[in-house]
This record gives C-alpha cells, sequence and structure tokens, in this order.
C-alpha cells in the first residue's frame, strides 16, 4: 500500500531539509572534508568539564523530563526563575514548537527577513503558515521594516536573530529596545540570540524575563561547543514559556547533554578562553580575505561573512572550488547577499587549508 493518506498540507511541502550537512557533501566527494568551516559549530570544543559530565551521566537512565537542575542553572545565570525557562534540542526544536503553539494554518501570518536563517521559515511552512519577507539593510536585518511588516499582515511572530547569521552583522541591545516601540501590541518578537556570547558587550536585548514582547533563543551549541548535544533554551514571560509543556517532546533533552550543558555553564573561565579564541580566529579569516582581495564583513559571530566582489553566481563558483578542494563551507542564499560566502572560526591548521585553496578557487571562479 503506498497511497498514505498524508494530509493535504503535508502533501504540499517539499522533501526537503533547511541544510545539506557536510556528511552528505562528503559522502557525494568520496572523502572527507580538510577543514568543516561551514556549519558554525565551535571547533574549539567544550569545557573539560562538560566532557566529563557527559562520559559519567548515567546513560542507561532517561533525561530528567523537566531538565530540572539545568533550567534551574540557568535561570540563576539570568537573574530569573525555572518558570521563565524551557529547555529544548536546540534553537531549531524550539523554534518549531513556538510556530506550533502560534500557527495552525495560513490565516496564521510571520514575519521574517529574506535570507535569514531558514528553520524559522521550515517550520511556519510546516505548520501551514503564511510567511511575509523584508529585505536586509546594508547587510543587517531591519528591525523598523520587519515591525513595520508585521504591523501590515497582523503577524502573529517576526523572527529576528542578533547577532545575524549568515551575515555576522548586529544590533546593540539598546537600539533593538527603541525599535520595539514600534512592535505591534500582539506580535511576539522571536529573538535568536544565538551568538550573543561572541558579540560585543552590549548587544543582548536588555529587557526583563517578565516582557510579554519577546521570547530570547540561546543555545549551548556555538560559544559553548556543544553543537552535537542539542541543548538550547529560550527566555520568556511564564505565560508563554509554560505553554511550551504542552507540545514539547518531554523526553527531547537526554541526560549526557543536560549534564554537559549544567557542567558548560558553570565554568564561565573556559567559555572566556575559547571567546578570545574565536575573536583571534575571526581576525586571521579577515587577513586572508584581504590578502586575497576579498572583503570581510564585521562580524559579532563566531564566522566572518566575506564579500568576493561580484555577484552570486560568482561567489557559489568561489565556493564550489574550495569545496573540491576538500573546505567546507557556506554562503548567504539570496541577493545581494549571497555575493558572500560564509567562514566558520577554525584551529589554525583549518585556516591554513583554506588560505592554501583559496587562489585556485578564486582563479577557477574567475575563468568560469
Amino acid at each position: 500500500m503506498t497511497d498514505f493518506r498524508f494530509t493535504p498540507l503535508a502533501k504540499t511541502l517539499p522533501a526537503t531539509v533547511p541544510f545539506v550537512g557536510p556528511e552528505t557533501q562528503e559522502r557525494l566527494l568520496g572523502q572527507p572534508f580538510k577543514a568543516r568551516l561551514g556549519a558554525n559549530e565551535n571547533v574549539f570544543g567544550p569545557s573539560p568539564a562538560a566532557i566529563t559530565a557527559m562520559a559519567e551521566a548515567g546513560h542507561w537512565m532517561y533525561g530528567d523530563p523537566e531538565s530540572h537542575a539545568l533550567r534551574s542553572a540557568i535561570a540563576a545565570h539570568h537573574d530569573t526563575t525555572p518558570d521563565h525557562v524551557v529547555v529544548g534540542e536546540g534553537i531549531d526544536g524550539l523554534l518549531g514548537y513556538l510556530v506550533r503553539l502560534f500557527i495552525s494554518g495560513a490565516q496564521d501570518n510571520v514575519v521574517t527577513s529574506d535570507g535569514a536563517y531558514p528553520t524559522f521559515n521550515y517550520h511556519v511552512a510546516g505548520f501551514g503558515g503564511t510567511l511575509h519577507k523584508v529585505p536586509y539593510a546594508d547587510d543587517h536585518e531591519s528591525p523598523s521594516l520587519l515591525f513595520a511588516k508585521a504591523a501590515e499582515v497582523d503577524a502573529k511572530l517576526v523572527y529576528l536573530a542578533n547577532p545575524d547569521n549568515p551575515m555576522g552583522s548586529h544590533h546593540s541591545g539598546a537600539d533593538l529596545l527603541a525599535a520595539m516601540d514600534a512592535l505591534p501590541a500582539q506580535t511576539v518578537l522571536v529573538l535568536d540570540e544565538a551568538y550573543v556570547d561572541t558579540a560585543p558587550e552590549g548587544t543582548a536585548l536588555p529587557v526583563t524575563p517578565d516582557d510579554p514582547r519577546v521570547i530570547r533563543m540561546r543555545t549551548f551549541s556555538k560559544a559553548y561547543g556543544m553543537a552535537g548535544a542539542r541543548v538550547g533554551y529560550a527566555i520568556g514571560h511564564p505565560d508563554l514559556i509554560g505553554s511550551f509543556h504542552k507540545v514539547r517532546n518531554h523526553f527531547s533533552m537526554n541526560r549526557a547533554a543536560q549534564a554537559g550543558a549544567l557542567a558548560a555553564l558553570a565554568d564561565q573561565a573556559y567559555l572566556s578562553e575559547v571567546t578570545a579564541r574565536i575573536n583571534a580566529s575571526r581576525d586571521e579569516i579577515a587577513r586572508i580575505a584581504r590578502d586575497h582581495g576579498l572583503s570581510p564583513l564585521p562580524s559579532a559571530a563566531n564566522f566572518v561573512t566575506i564579500d568576493c566582489g561580484q555577484d552570486g553566481a560568482f561567489a557559489k563558483r568561489v565556493l564550489d572550488g574550495l569545496v573540491s578542494r576538500g573546505i567546507f563551507v557556506r554562503m548567504p542564499f539570496v541577493a545581494p547577499q549571497n555575493r558572500c560566502i560564509r567562514i566558520s572560526c577554525g584551529t589554525a591548521q583549518d585556516l591554513a587549508a583554506f588560505e592554501a585553496a583559496l587562489p585556485g578557487a578564486l582563479a577557477d571562479a574567475r575563468v568560469g
């Protein structure tokens, strides 16, 4: 029997995912990458205390379905209460739950930036919502354009990442707070702060966790170096946070992930060491770009977006040349941002491999 009775919505959806993983590309290439610089992972890894905690977590047991210890520690870290915090399988998982809470069909509108992080769009499509997009402004997501569009379409949710992925740009928390005066009263700002730990002081939005206008998303995947463990959390008003318990997978957070995140959060000294290494890596990527006639954009994240100086087709040829030479990188999807490639921070060996491959990739792109 192959005539499965899928929902009408499911029948309309493409069989796709927001990202093609490096493992898929390695299988197609028939060899591993020399440098994995495309997924914005933290190659410097998690705190040694987190590694030990994960190894000793007692894997035969289910994880605490309430993530009580981790939520309590996160709440203390942010000077709030556990009722303001929900933990989930990365920001991606939390975005899915949030969209499920608000979106049930085409009558439900949401707003994002054209070319911004695509997982949010993926979940909106999966629940049948109507997605409205606004352009970037000078390689920044534009709060004013986003909030004006939200008012125009009576959006339930508006998504903004600060710092931004894929451009690495950022707004100060104070500027974003001022812009929120134009946020429609019934619209919730979904603020993705995945990269805030690598951003300048003052980037985080200065609001109390009780502010009902916004839900803030954080992760242990970036600066904390635990992308493989899939641990994210959201901070928001207790009435909104409590609603997640109606729809979330209560056993999604495995015991090792909870233990590792708890240990990582406690080791702020290691986090400071890693962010310093990320800063140095950003500087080195920028130096490599400039030495080869390219323009690195200012970055507040754990990657550098590089302007290749021409159009998206040229940038794609540069990317393809790097991939064919064993360097995994990615690029923005939408013009004019797709004139760029995006390079994640890496070790000295990673960046040496990138620098060695770049001249050939550029030469091929210019011929092409």
